[in-house]
C-alpha cells in the first residue's frame, strides 16, 4: 500500500523543491519504495485568503505551477482565512490564483478551505479543483470529525493532531472515510493547547491586513519555537514507524507534513527523516547543501 505525503511550503520553499524534486525522480533508490508526494501546499505572501500561517512565499506563482506540472504533483492553494466575508471575495489576486492552478496540469489541483463561504465561491467558479478540510478548523471531538468527513464537498480531512491517537475510534471508520482522512504528523504545539482557535484566527486578521496584536503562545515552552526533537516527544506525533506498523495496517494512506513557517533547512530535515533511506541520507543532505544556488537558513 502506497502512503501519500502531502508537504509544505510551495511558494515558501519553492527553490527547495526546485533541487529535491529531481533527485525524487531520478535517484528514487535513494527514498522508500512505498512513499509517493500527494501534494505540495501552500500560499504567497499578501494573499487574503490565506491562514493557517501568515504567509511569506515570494516565488512566482507561474514558475511554482510549471514545477509542479513537470513532476505530475498536486498543487495546493492554502486558503485556510477562517474570517472570509463576502467582499474579500472579489480579491483579483486570489482569483487570478485560482485560475492559474485550477487547470495549470493534468493532475488535479486542490484548495485547503476553512470558510464555507469561500468553499461556495471557489466550488462556483473554479470547479477544476478537490477540496480538503483545513486543521485550522481544530475538530477535537471525534463525532464532530465524522460529521466533518460525510461532507461531500472534502476529498480529505484534516483532523487536528490531538485526534491522531485516537485508534480505537479510527479503525473503526469505514474504508470510505478512511480513505479521506488526512493526519498531522510532526505538530509542536503544545498537546493541552487551549488557545489554537484563536492562534489561526490571528492569523487569519493578519492576512486580511487588519491591525491587530500578535497572538500570545500559550505554550510553556514558546520560547524554544519549533524544534523537530520536541515535536517527536509530542503525544500526537506520527513517526515512520507509527505510519508503518499502526497507519497502514489500519487502512490509512495520507499524511501531512508542517513546516511552512519554518526555513529550508528544518523542510529538508522533514523529507530526509519521512521520505529518504537512511543509508541514503548524508547523500541527500549533502545534495542539496551543495547546490550553491540554494539559501537553506
Amino acid at each position: 500500500m502506497k502512503i501519500f505525503y502531502h508537504l509544505p511550503g510551495l511558494f515558501e520553499f519553492y527553490e527547495l523543491y526546485k533541487v529535491f524534486l529531481p533527485l525524487f525522480r531520478d535517484h528514487r533508490e535513494y527514498f522508500y519504495d512505498w512513499c509517493e508526494i500527494g501534494s505540495i501546499y501552500g500560499a504567497p505572501m499578501s494573499c487574503i485568503w490565506g491562514g493557517g500561517r501568515v504567509g511569506f512565499g515570494e516565488a512566482e506563482p507561474s514558475d511554482v505551477a510549471s514545477l509542479l506540472k513537470e513532476y505530475d504533483i498536486s498543487a495546493r492553494l492554502t486558503f485556510s482565512n477562517s474570517l472570509i466575508r463576502e467582499e474579500h471575495l472579489s480579491d483579483r489576486y486570489c482569483n487570478k490564483l485560482c485560475s492559474l492552478f485550477e487547470k495549470s496540469s493534468k493532475t488535479q489541483s486542490g484548495i485547503i478551505v476553512h470558510s464555507d463561504l469561500l468553499l461556495d465561491h471557489i466550488k462556483k467558479n473554479y470547479p477544476g479543483f478537490y477540496f480538503v478540510s483545513s486543521t485550522t478548523k481544530v475538530i477535537t471531538d471525534f463525532d464532530q470529525f465524522i460529521t466533518e468527513l460525510n461532507r461531500s464537498e472534502f476529498r480529505y480531512v484534516v483532523p487536528d493532531f490531538r485526534l491522531n491517537k485516537e485508534l480505537s475510534k479510527l479503525t473503526a471508520l469505514p474504508a470510505a472515510l478512511k480513505d479521506k482522512v488526512e493526519f498531522l504528523c510532526n505538530e509542536c504545539c503544545w498537546y493541552g493547547c487551549y488557545d489554537r482557535k484563536n492562534c489561526y484566527e490571528n492569523v487569519s486578521r493578519k492576512s486580511l491586513g487588519e491591525n491587530f496584536p500578535d497572538h500570545i503562545c500559550v505554550s510553556p515552552t514558546a520560547s524554544r519555537g519549533y524544534r523537530f526533537s520536541d515535536a517527536m516527544k509530542n503525544p500526537g506525533f506520527i513517526g515512520i514507524e507509527d505510519i508503518q506498523s499502526t497507519y497502514v495496517p489500519a487502512g490509512f494512506s495520507n499524511f501531512k507534513i508542517e513546516g511552512r513557517g519554518l526555513g529550508s533547512a528544518i523542510i529538508l530535515e522533514f523529507l530526509l527523516y519521512y521520505m529518504t533511506k537512511p543509508k541514503y541520507q548524508l547523500k541527500v543532505r549533502e545534495e542539496i547543501y551543495l547546490d550553491s544556488m540554494l539559501d537553506l537558513f
